[in-house]
């Protein structure tokens, strides 16, 4: 269902010639991924507005996942904007700068996973309220929601981690 909430906010916010959100490290993350992450809150900030028990399981799903997302913003997606020049052969020692963040996300890797099932638990009953409201657009988005955090498990934090150990073979030469 990735369709309803990410591909015209993402076309809205971002051409798809664009570069991704520039960081203050220096490593701008990955346009798809900046944009993804602003669809979900757009949405979620939509669900925060609302009253009785949906409103309140959102805002309890914000105060859990905004903070996280943040870090992530930090230390898990700017790693991501080198492989394209990681796969194209271009490693450098230049890019050594991303070790800081590929580093301190490995330190706190078991925090980011632990505040996963946070995230899933307050998800787990906003998805409940959204449905008892009748509230399908909520309910699929719950869902999507609990996509993106597998993806993040299973593909974009161990690639960022590799990122780090691949820059660091790339150093030491």
């Amino acid at each position: 269902m990735r369709k309803k909430f990410i591909i015209p906010t993402l076309l809205a916010v971002f051409p798809l010639s664009g570069q991704g959100a520039e960081q203050s490290t220096g490593f701008p993350i990955p346009q798809a991924l900046a944009a993804e992450h602003m669809a979900l809150h757009d949405v979620l900030g939509r669900a925060v507005k609302e009253a009785g028990p949906l409103g309140n399981a959102a805002r309890n799903l914000e105060q859990v996942l905004h903070p996280h997302f943040q870090r992530e913003e930090e230390i898990a997606l700017p790693p991501l904007a080198l492989l394209p020049r990681l796969a194209r052969g271009e490693a450098s020692a230049d890019m050594a700068g991303v070790l800081r963040m590929t580093d301190q996300l490995e330190k706190e890797m078991p925090q980011m996973l632990a505040e996963h099932q946070k995230i899933v638990t307050a998800l787990g009953a906003f998805r409940k309220a959204a449905d008892m409201a009748g509230r399908h657009e909520y309910v699929e988005f719950a869902d999507e929601l609990a996509l993106h955090a597998q993806n993040e498990e299973q593909v974009t934090y161990p690639a960022a981690l590799l990122v780090g150990r691949y820059v660091k073979l790339v150093v030491k030469r």
